[in-house]
């Protein structure tokens, strides 16, 4: 199998040092481990940054700091910033996160934008004024039929690129197949799609995605561990037990 682009998700929004001591949450764990998961394999980094109490956060100041660490630091991975909520930003705090940050690739939840829809457009047209690549994360089927509306009332301007979530802070047995062949079937024709599953069968769930021409992302966002319920001794550990899987199939 030609190996799939790989993205590395190594933070998150929820956990912290108590469910895995090497999580990286400071600027400086953040670039470390980018590094070591870039030499693992990983060809991009979705991005989370937390504020000094370690809690999930949206500051621009830290975003464009660490994105600068991370250009000088590791200039051949691709970096996206995560817009999510957590339960904690509105939408009005996410767009103005997109305006001040002008990433150049963010990831937004479509549900969370459709908390506030009379917004939805002045959110889209925001990245694509300021030029960012924008990756819609889907967890389910409603999310990708008011996706494919967005399109058809012209809400976002482009062919959306997507991100799958298979389970939602639980593991998931259904078919990576018939989930993903199911989610495109209501979308319009994307350029390209992801996708990350939480819990021990994520290398098998990944490398099923690998097989549908999907792309990858993985790390302790999604899981700390491994098929065998083994915890992971860091994120460019599992980055590598992935490549690794995945040249075997």
């Amino acid at each position: 199998m030609i190996k799939p682009f790989v993205m590395v998700a190594p933070t998150g929004a929820r956990r912290g040092k108590a469910d895995h001591p090497a999580l990286p949450v400071t600027p400086d764990e953040i670039v470390s481990a980018a590094g070591d998961c870039f030499a693992a394999g990983a060809d991009a980094i979705h991005l989370h940054v937390r504020d000094e109490d370690g809690a999930h956060t949206l500051d621009a100041g830290l975003y464009r700091e660490v994105l600068a660490e991370l250009s000088r630091a590791v200039p051949g991975m691709r970096v996206q910033i995560t817009t999510e909520s957590a339960g904690i930003h509105s939408v009005a705090e996410q767009l103005d996160c997109l305006r001040r940050v002008r990433p150049s690739w963010a990831s937004v939840s479509v549900r969370e934008v459709a908390r506030e829809e009379d917004m939805a457009a002045r959110f889209y047209n925001t990245c694509g004024d300021n030029g960012a690549e924008i990756q819609h994360i889907l967890y389910d089927e409603g999310d990708a039929r008011l996706l494919a509306r967005w399109v058809r009332e012209g809400i976002l301007p482009d062919a959306p690129s997507v991100l799958f979530v298979l389970g939602r802070h639980h593991e998931t047995n259904e078919p990576t197949r018939d989930i993903v062949t199911s989610l495109l079937s209501l979308l319009p024709p994307v350029p390209e799609w992801m996708l990350c599953a939480f819990g021990r069968q994520e290398h098998q769930r990944l490398c099923e995605a690998a097989a549908l021409g999907g792309g990858l992302r993985v790390g302790f966002e999604n899981s700390l561990v491994d098929a065998n319920g083994r915890k992971h001794g860091s994120n460019a550990e599992s980055v590598r037990a992935l490549v690794r899987k995945l040249g075997e199939n």
